[in-house]
């Protein structure tokens, strides 16, 4: 290893795509619960309303997961804290 904030840097980009992928994983999650809200209230019409209400409540969760991801993923790229603790461990 030649340079350790090189090293730092680069995992910190790795981990900001594992957070990114985390956006990738949400689009799916939240096409099945649109889909099995779909084919809930074409079982049961007359419980439209109330698996409408719940279907929102989970996507609104699964966009947050999603949210989360890609904050994280900003921080990793542009406001690293294990940089400036490597930086004032080297000197």
């Amino acid at each position: 290893m030649q340079d350790p904030l090189a090293f730092v840097i680069g995992i910190a980009h790795i981990a900001a795509a594992l957070a990114l992928l985390n956006g990738v994983t949400t689009t799916f999650g939240q096409a099945k619960i649109a889909a099995q809200a779909i084919e809930s209230i074409g079982r049961q019409p007359e419980a439209a309303d109330s698996i409408r209400s719940t279907m929102f409540v989970g996507l609104a969760m699964a966009e947050t997961s999603g949210i989360y991801g890609l904050l994280i993923a900003i921080v990793m790229l542009f406001a690293n804290p294990l940089v400036d603790i490597l930086l004032n461990y080297l000197g």
